[in-house]
């Protein structure tokens, strides 16, 4: 098992400082019977994965996304802000 994977068992008898090992950005995944069966992760990675599924989700990123992998999106400096 790596570093940061728990047996159930073990998990539930240490899970006060697997949740703050969590909390420093360390996932730890938990395993029953050789099977990742749930992983522990802070709050602030947690709203991150969420943020990109929701950006993900959305057509108009999504394309926005695709246009600057393929090179055909611009980007203008923050000063041509000013002058609209």
């Amino acid at each position: 098992m790596a570093k940061n994977t728990y047996t159930v068992t073990a998990a539930q008898s240490q899970l006060p400082s697997l949740i703050r090992e969590a909390e420093k950005g360390r996932p730890i995944a938990i395993r029953r019977h050789d099977q990742t069966v749930a992983y522990i992760v802070s709050q602030e990675r947690l709203e991150a994965i969420v943020e990109t599924m929701e950006i993900l989700a959305n057509p108009a990123a999504r394309r926005a996304i695709d246009r600057h992998r393929t090179g055909k999106m611009r980007f203008l400096p923050l000063s041509a802000l000013d002058r609209e």
